[in-house]
């Protein structure tokens, strides 16, 4: 199939450090093209790919700081995906630009599918979905969808990573962990009030954004200022999160919101790291109770399991990641849904028989 892949222009794919996103855009993209099809990427120039590269745009928009109004940039990139539509350029669309496609695209007759990768619970979200309730998507957990269930819901296609990005390394498990980026609904304070009333360190690998910066400031610097167990290492890269997250004895997931996914918890699994996660979102989904971590509700409950972690196979938990999140598995639940969407989109020919 000739494919197209649709990015945000945010970040570069993969991104430089953090962006969820653009991980597994990158990722779709490389098995994709590993299986034998023609993929274009639509991303920013600084961006990488197996695939062909048509870049809108010379760097990821939040290392641009000459960039002040993303939107203008997206519109121009949706316009150029369609114009190379009128000239049958691509059999396949695949956006990962959330709503923003769809009043345009749903107006020409390539196929096409949106993967929603965000949060779909606001009120604002309503009346987008009943506008546009035929427009086809595709949602990263079956949680991801509760909210709208009026959608035009084609599958849930959980992430992947790549088989061999991330390994188990050996090493002394001597710490508690939290990675990904520093924000309220993350609840890294309630991860440093776990550590704390354990007794046992934590080490914190995580970007704080611009627009968290006033709770980063004010209630997560004095908690790390004021706890010798704590130890704020920053934003790392892909290669150091194996020796991250081997080291330690678990993952800690406190999150207070309706997380649609939770891409660092199959990180943590490719390492072989047990994950204890707060009971929202799709955490039970990716999270095989007592096999892979545990599911708990409060402070109290996570405290509480601490010290059952060490009990758990790690070979195990990287046996299961390997059944159930890899890109290749991703790739081709995708490639079935190409192929779903296609086949519906096709002239229906009617057979005409001699005797008629």
């Amino acid at each position: 199939m000739r494919i197209a892949q649709v990015a945000p222009l945010t970040e570069a794919v993969p991104p430089k450090l953090y962006g969820g996103t653009e991980r597994v855009v990158h990722w779709l993209t490389e098995e994709l093209v590993a299986l034998g099809h023609e993929v274009t990427l639509f991303a920013s120039g600084d961006s990488q790919t197996s695939g062909k590269l048509d870049a809108l745009w010379p760097k990821a928009l939040r290392l641009d700081g000459s960039v002040r109004d993303p939107n203008a940039l997206h519109m121009v990139l949706l316009e150029r995906v369609r114009q190379k539509c009128d000239d049958e350029e691509f059999d396949f669309l695949h956006f990962h630009l959330d709503y923003y496609p769809w009043s345009l695209f749903h107006r020409q007759p390539t196929p096409f599918v949106t993967t929603l990768h965000g949060r779909l619970d606001l009120p604002e979200h309503q009346p987008v979905f009943n506008t546009f309730s035929k427009m086809p998507v595709i949602s990263i957990s079956n949680a991801q969808r509760r909210p709208v269930p009026q959608a035009n819901w084609v599958t849930t296609i959980h992430h992947g990573l790549p088989e061999k990005l991330l390994t188990p390394k050996a090493a002394k498990q001597e710490y508690l962990a939290v990675l990904g980026r520093i924000a309220p609904e993350k609840g890294v304070d309630r991860a440093i009030k776990i550590a704390t009333h354990c007794g046992i360190p934590l080490k914190i690998a995580a970007k704080v954004d611009r627009a968290d910066q006033d709770y980063y400031d004010e209630l997560i610097r004095p908690m790390i200022e004021n706890n010798p167990l704590v130890d704020f290492i920053g934003e790392i890269s892909d290669h150091e999160k194996s020796d991250f997250l081997s080291g330690a004895l678990g993952l800690l997931l406190p999150i207070d919101w309706p997380e649609p996914f939770g891409l660092v918890m199959i990180e943590a699994m490719a390492c072989g790291t047990p994950v204890v996660a707060f009971n929202r979102g799709s955490v039970p989904e990716i999270i095989d109770e007592g096999l892979t971590g545990f599911i708990v509700e409060d402070v109290i409950s996570a405290a509480g399991v601490v010290n059952r972690l060490p009990q758990l196979d790690r070979a195990a938990i990287r046996k299961q990641f390997e059944t159930r999140f890899t890109a290749r598995r991703m790739a081709l639940d995708y490639l079935a849904a190409y192929r779903s969407l296609t086949e519906a989109k096709a002239p229906r020919i009617k057979l005409v028989s001699s005797a008629e």
